[in-house]
């Protein structure tokens, strides 16, 4: 029995080779400029030998790749594994981003409860306006920010235990995004930027939520509400939400 496979009487304990391997993609996927090997052999604290491996592994599946300075890069092959990831919800949210991202000037976007965070699922960007960029596959701690809020109230309280195995997060704000249907936040995830968002409940769907982010200035955050509570609405009733 070897370390990778957790020990004897551990059948339970998550695989350290393929912890260590998801790690390194995520480190590229998330990271803001491609790192190289050194780079990530110092973020797993491995011998640059063990992280090549890894990445050789990544790039023969066709999920990472190599540039001619040797940086690494999101491959073609992971847009072919997510393209099943929630796919009915973020094909019907997709029209109502759109058209939120045109009405209000911003860029528009899902998140979906991932855990102890929530992931962006599906970003849709104005053609002109207050830009802010939201990258799909980004990722934040749930209860954090207005999205992290708005889904932390989406969530039944039993629901995040039996999934996540301890209490949900609690603020004093998540009361009143209860009692209002939106939640706002500036300069928590990213200083100087503010977003709005309301949970999204669809049947048979992921806690979720739709969301506008903007660089911080005098909004009416109630307004911005509104129209995402329409969309979010809109999206519901696709899945037969009355």
């Amino acid at each position: 029995m070897t370390e990778h496979d957790g020990g004897p009487g551990r059948e339970g304990a998550p695989s350290q080779t393929l912890s260590r391997a998801l790690t390194l993609l995520e480190t590229v996927v998330e990271a803001p400029e491609p790192p190289t090997i050194a780079d990530l052999a110092d973020g797993l604290g491995v011998h640059r030998s063990v992280a090549y491996r890894v990445l050789r592994t990544f790039e023969a599946h066709g999920l990472l790749r190599r540039d001619g300075l040797g940086r690494v890069h999101a491959a073609p092959g992971l847009a072919v594994l997510a393209r099943r990831v929630e796919q009915d919800l973020r094909a019907a949210a997709m029209p109502h981003l759109t058209a939120v991202s045109t009405d209000l000037g911003m860029t528009a976007f899902l998140v979906v409860w991932d855990g102890a965070h929530c992931l962006t699922l599906a970003t849709a960007e104005p053609p002109s306006g207050n830009l802010v960029t939201q990258r799909p596959g980004t990722r934040h701690p749930l209860g954090v920010g207005a999205p992290g809020m708005a889904i932390a109230v989406a969530l039944p309280g039993q629901e995040w235990v039996r999934l996540h195995g301890d209490a949900p997060p609690e603020r004093p704000e998540l009361e009143d995004v209860r009692e209002r249907g939106w939640a706002v936040s500036t300069d928590e995830v990213i200083t100087g930027v503010s977003s709005v968002a309301v949970p999204l409940q669809a049947p048979g769907q992921l806690p979720a939520a739709l969301a506008v982010v903007y660089a911080t200035r005098p909004e009416d955050p109630a307004r911005l509400g509104d129209r995402l509570e329409q969309a979010a609405r809109a999206v519901a009733a696709e899945f037969g939400a009355a």
